[in-house]
């Protein structure tokens, strides 16, 4: 089977789901035409607001709503697979920001964000519920495996760790990681980490200025950016190469050879 091509998509989401909607049905288009077998869109994509305030509990989806379903429709169209955050309803007020794989046949994987942005005075605890401890959040496509995280997971390695634990050849981060100072720096700095200590494919879709510092990449188990979006709107694509995770990991077995492993707190 010929190399898995990726795509990141960088746009703004805002408080209206029909414009949103629309936005990802132009952006897949225009990856589906570059070839794109995976588009990876950014953390809440359904709906964004900043600050958050109730519009996010009252634009919050159920799993099988009109986002993914959407999704779902996009992804049978393009015959690919679309990665993208969303507000998802939960219980007593709050919602999750919640992460999910969408094919033709419908949702693939889930994973609900674990660790909150309560930090950089931001709470994002005061509107979300953070996710349960579990098992990975994995798919398969194009005869490799994808893992999901999302945006400050990013600052937890042990995140990205147990995806690696569960065989992920690919690390998907949507995110909406907020500008200030040196925050550029320490986004291309620990998605560059997560793929050189894990050996794997990280795949990162962040929102554009002026909210999002933007750079949405992928960088390859070395750590080298192979494609990239600067500060706006835009589309990145790059193939995948599972024999460069196979080289990478034969000459640095780092995985292997580690003493420690990740259990929940």
């Amino acid at each position: 089977m010929p190399a898995p091509i990726v795509a990141v998509c960088q746009f703004a989401p805002d408080a209206s789901p029909e414009r949103n909607r629309a936005r990802i049905s132009e952006l897949v288009a225009g990856a589906a035409e570059r070839g794109a077998d995976v588009v990876v869109l950014p953390e809440y994509s359904n709906h964004f607001v900043t600050p958050m305030d109730d519009s996010v509990a009252a634009n919050a989806e159920e799993l099988d709503g009109a986002f993914t379903t959407g999704l779902r429709a996009l992804a049978a169209e393009h015959d690919l697979v679309i990665v993208a955050g969303m507000v998802e309803k939960a219980d007593a007020g709050r919602v999750r920001n919640t992460v999910v794989a969408v094919s033709d046949a419908g949702v693939q994987a889930v994973y609900r964000k674990q660790h909150l942005y309560d930090a950089f005075g931001q709470r994002e605890s005061d509107w979300i519920e953070p996710g349960e401890l579990g098992a990975a959040a994995v798919f398969e496509t194009s005869d490799m495996r994808f893992g999901l995280m999302t945006c400050y997971d990013l600052r937890f390695p042990e995140v990205a760790r147990t995806l690696a634990d569960a065989g992920a050849d690919a690390l998907i981060v949507p995110a909406e990681w907020v500008r200030g100072p040196l925050k550029e720096h320490h986004w291309n700095t620990l998605l560059a980490a997560r793929a050189i200590e894990n050996t794997a494919y990280v795949i990162a879709a962040d929102h554009p200025g002026p909210v999002g510092v933007g750079f949405s990449q992928v960088i390859d188990p070395q750590g080298v950016v192979v494609a990239g979006v600067s500060a706006g709107e835009g589309v990145a694509v790059a193939s995948l190469d599972p024999g460069l995770i196979a080289r990478t990991r034969e000459t640095n077995p780092s995985l292997r050879l580690r003493r420690y492993r990740v259990v929940p707190r």
